[in-house]
């Protein structure tokens, strides 16, 4: 189990309104004593409840909103 300094939870916001939730945590490779053996985990999937449990427990959490083009579309010719 993760403390609140070690644990963050992320929203991501696209602009067709979907909303995608995960957590990532502080993990070592090495020990927890050598700090350049710290990095984050892999982002994880979880609900949207959960996101927002935690945000109100007081745990870390960001929104990050995505603007990307739409992908461009080629027309193959046979």
């Amino acid at each position: 189990m993760h403390s609140i300094q070690t644990v963050k939870y992320i929203c991501e916001k696209y602009p067709s309104g979907n909303c995608y939730y995960y957590k990532r945590e502080i993990i070592t490779h090495d020990s927890w004593d050598k700090l350049e053996s710290l990095a984050w985990s892999a982002p994880r999937p979880i609900t949207k409840e959960t996101f927002l449990k935690q945000k109100q427990a007081g745990y870390k959490t960001e929104i990050n909103y995505i603007n990307k083009q739409p992908a461009k579309i080629y027309q193959l010719q046979t």
